[in-house]
């Protein structure tokens, strides 16, 4: 087994058991540990950053971006759109009203994987459901989207089109003008979805 899905889940049971300490008797009902630990190993919590890229430009009406750092981190840079819910804050009066909304997916962001792991396990100890993790936080955005790496030239053409993509959301988001090695313009090829109606609630 890899030593960083060992250390992961071991840091992962570690902050399912600081949730014990962090809630109140007044707070949602909790889930059981066992279900924790099984919710835990599962990597369908991450969401990566080309994905958080592509619905921000499509403008998707179900995503929720939660920036879980200090106050501080999140005025000095954040994601357009994003939530600032510092995690000390996370259990505060109306922030919980934020998560468990029907249709909407949470995304929790931070500089790494960190606090935005220790959000989601807090969220799903809770018994809330959708909610995310964007894998790498920030400091993978920097890297894939603000300052993609091009790939060799006899890389797979998937690589090539990902490129193609993270160059054209480069643009978007930072207003840079760019062009692809050939001299042709990059664009940002997504298609919009039509929004949906959801509804509106707390968890």
């Amino acid at each position: 087994m890899n030593r960083n899905y060992i250390f992961l889940t071991i840091l992962m049971l570690v902050l399912a058991i600081g949730t014990l300490f962090l809630t109140g008797n007044d707070e949602p009902t909790q889930i059981a540990p066992e279900e924790l630990l099984q919710e835990i190993i599962q990597p369908t919590r991450y969401i990566t950053t080309d994905q958080v890229a592509k619905m921000i430009i499509q403008g998707d009406p179900s995503l929720l971006m939660v920036d879980v750092r200090p106050a501080a981190e999140y005025e000095e840079f954040a994601l357009p759109g994003s939530l600032n819910i510092p995690l000390e804050q996370l259990l505060n009066d109306g922030n919980l009203a934020y998560f468990g909304v029907p249709g909407i997916r949470v995304v929790f962001i931070s500089n790494d994987d960190i606090r935005a792991d220790q959000t989601w396990v807090l969220t799903k100890r809770l018994g809330i459901d959708g909610t995310y993790v964007m894998k790498g936080g920030l400091n993978s955005w920097m890297q894939t989207i603000i300052d993609p790496s091009q790939p060799n030239a006899d890389a797979p053409s998937v690589d090539h089109q990902l490129y193609a993509f993270r160059k054209g959301a480069q643009i978007y988001f930072t207003g840079a003008e760019s062009a692809a090695p050939d001299g042709e313009n990059v664009e940002v090829q997504v298609r919009r979805r039509e929004k949906t109606n959801v509804a509106a609630g707390g968890c």
